[in-house]
């Protein structure tokens, strides 16, 4: 994948306005059209420019954006909303201009603190609305109970459970927060450490829900992306945990 450099904002404007003409005479994009994908963020450097790869590995290059004072950080997973300009630009599949962009929490697996797991990660239920792997992340839609008074705290461990390799389990903290309102929240686990040396393995994440352990599994391969689907997803549904 090439690296483009935005000189300056100027350049950037006018790179977006040819991007636009060229587009008027293309039937499939109209600047009416908003699509909502989650994607990683790919910094290029400290300048603020960034790139984007959606679930099933495409590539996106902004040429314009409504949020320029965003900041980029590396494996940074994203809910982004965007205009779909032109195709092939610059060696990405697209270019586009972003119209609003929402970080998901984004965070690495952590280690299996043995007799400490249940005081530091939490016991408390969540129920899953929606998982799937995409782009190397594990990424979660959850529902859980929320009273406002404090951020909760999410996590993926390695289970050390005999008999069943590659077990993870979702763990919650609500730090005893009242359990008022059923709120949804969103996060993307990093597998990068999770090498599969080039095979499809089963992955097993176990979760304590509202009804009991639930154990849901998918198949995972470090050197594939195997993304049947996309999500669409809107920004303003989930609540912020840490």
């Amino acid at each position: 994948m090439r690296v483009i450099k935005c000189v300056n904002l100027c350049f950037c404007l006018v790179l977006a306005s040819l991007v636009f003409n060229s587009c008027n005479d293309d039937d499939g994009y109209s600047l009416d059209k908003a699509w909502y994908s989650i994607a990683t963020i790919h910094p290029v450097d400290d300048s603020g420019s960034y790139w984007l790869t959606l679930d099933g590995g495409t590539s996106l290059w902004p040429v314009a954006t409504n949020i320029p004072w965003y900041h980029p950080k590396e494996k940074q997973r994203a809910l982004v909303v965007y205009t779909l300009l032109s195709d092939e630009f610059q060696g990405y599949d697209h270019a586009v201009k972003i119209l609003d962009l929402k970080s998901v929490l984004t965070k690495p697996i952590v280690d299996n603190l043995d007799a400490e797991n249940d005081s530091i990660y939490g016991t408390d239920p969540v129920d899953f609305s929606d998982i799937w792997i995409g782009d190397g992340y594990l990424n979660i839609v959850f529902e859980f109970y929320y009273g406002g008074n404090t951020v909760h705290y999410i996590n993926l461990m390695k289970s050390d459970r005999e008999n069943t390799p590659n077990l993870f389990e979702f763990r919650h903290n609500a730090y005893n927060d009242d359990q008022r309102y059923r709120r949804k929240g969103i996060v993307a686990f990093d597998l990068s450490s999770v090498d599969t040396n080039g095979a499809e393995v089963e992955l097993t994440i176990q979760v304590r829900s509202f009804e009991g352990v639930k154990e849901y599994k998918l198949k995972y391969n470090s050197s594939v992306n195997q993304v049947k689907q996309s999500r669409n997803y809107s920004m303003d549904n989930f609540i912020t945990t840490k």
